[in-house]
């Protein structure tokens, strides 16, 4: 299953509560959740039933995969390394969907949303440990340096003022002065803000 291209407020809707796909949109008066708070489709407003086991774990494993931007193949490839750590299977989950280099943009602030930090990593805007990375998948290690490409810099002018009033990730230290970004740590569950039942996931992947 691939990406999702079409609107990003449909994924919300879905899923009933607010991924921040949009932005500063989801932070508005505009966002569709508050007008239409029932699931997308023409018989949206009309189901009333009660989901199954299955398809809460579903629906808790579809919320995760939209909130991160991942594809479900990528995602479940995730589940299988977290499931053969010795920790617990859903932090671990967390813990390497939050080391992507994507996810990194955005938690740094260098991006809007993870569909952007994504995209932008794949047009080769970025470097680490001051090599050029175009892999969104790629998974940061403590201590990795994150940087912008200083043809790219232009590009960025106005994130990087949007940036400066926001706060970074607690795990990312940000150096505006030299344009570096530093992955200090691997979060713990605490530190995670993702309105994310990881167990049911686990409990889906698991059945």
């Amino acid at each position: 299953m691939g990406l999702y291209k079409g609107p990003s407020c449909k994924l919300c809707r879905r899923e009933g509560v607010k991924l921040f796909l949009k932005s500063v949109k989801c932070e508005t008066a505009k966002c569709p959740l508050g007008k239409r708070s029932y699931p997308p489709g023409h018989n949206g407003p009309l189901f009333r039933g009660k989901m199954s086991e299955y398809a809460i774990r579903l629906r808790e494993k579809q919320k995760a995969r939209r909130f991160y931007y991942i594809s479900e193949s990528q995602f479940r490839r995730y589940y299988e390394v977290a499931a053969k750590q010795h920790g617990d299977t859903g932090e671990e989950l967390l813990q390497i969907v939050e080391t992507r280099l994507d996810n990194i943009v955005f938690r740094s602030g260098l991006a809007s949303t993870r569909r952007n930090a994504r995209l932008m990593v794949k047009h080769g805007h970025f470097l680490v440990n001051k090599k050029k990375v175009d892999i969104p998948s790629y998974l940061m290690k403590e201590s990795d340096v994150i940087s912008i490409r200083e043809k790219s810099l232009k590009k960025f002018e106005n994130q990087l003022e949007v940036s400066k009033t926001k706060n970074t990730a607690s795990w990312i230290t940000a150096n505006y002065d030299a344009n570096e970004y530093i992955f200090n740590q691997i979060p713990t569950r605490e530190d995670i803000d993702a309105p994310i039942n990881e167990q049911l996931i686990i409990e889906y992947y698991s059945r």
